[in-house]
């Protein structure tokens, strides 16, 4: 027989936090972390290079470093939410060459990505089934 594991990072579950830096920067929220900074409608990136710590700080929409939060699609108002983040990545040189996930937390109001915590390579529909085929 011939098994595959069902990798976890193929199916999240919705009410555990998490978020995604995609390939080339773009970065996903699920609702639950969108909710742990109040269903922010624009986040500013912050970056602690010590600890290799993104931030995202929930502020108004008109403040000049605000980054809009934004359905993937207008038609679906349970999927992830996006942020363009390929400037910020690029400039504090985050690698990007592969998506992968992380659990946040929340230090004073600011949702908190650990890029030295443990995280799940995510692969794309796309990409799983070009994988595939290579195998056989």
């Amino acid at each position: 027989m011939a098994f595959k594991v069902f990798e976890k990072s193929s199916a999240p579950l919705a009410k555990v936090p998490t978020v995604t830096i995609q390939k080339r920067g773009l970065i996903s929220l699920n609702r639950s972390a969108h909710a742990l900074i109040g269903s922010a409608d624009a986040v500013e990136f912050l970056f602690d290079a010590d600890r290799q710590v993104v931030g995202l700080r929930p502020v108004p929409e008109e403040s000049p470093n605000a980054y809009p939060v934004r359905a993937q699609t207008s038609k679906n108002s349970s999927g992830p939410l996006l942020i363009a983040g390929t400037a910020f990545t690029k400039y504090h040189q985050i690698d990007t060459t592969e998506a992968r996930r992380w659990v946040p937390t929340v230090e004073d109001g600011i949702l908190c990505i650990d890029l030295n915590a443990e995280s799940q390579r995510v692969v794309s529909n796309r990409e799983r089934a070009r994988l595939a085929s290579e195998e056989h």
